[in-house]
């Protein structure tokens, strides 16, 4: 898949977010020839930790991140997967 979307990825989940960590993952390549990689979009994987995390429950912080990238979610991304931390849960 092409960096210019992991770019925009980043920029988007930092903006919305401001993330003390943030990590973009393309697993593109390992979905190869997969029905939902045939349309051109690609699978990402994010590791997030924000403070907009904290006292939120795992659904509240997918739906945050979700939100954050829904542009790329309808043309770029076909599958996101997300570990999205608070601060006080990093050892």
């Amino acid at each position: 898949m092409s960096a210019a979307t992991v770019e925009r990825l980043r920029q988007l989940v930092q903006d919305a977010l401001e993330p003390v960590v943030l990590e973009v993952h393309d697993d593109s390549a390992a979905h190869a020839g997969h029905a939902g990689a045939r349309d051109g979009k690609g699978h990402y994987r994010l590791r997030i930790v924000s403070a907009r995390f904290t006292g939120l429950r795992a659904l509240a912080r997918h739906r945050l991140v979700n939100q954050s990238v829904a542009e790329l979610l309808e043309s770029e991304i076909h599958a996101l997967a997300i570990e999205a931390l608070a601060p006080e849960e990093v050892s």
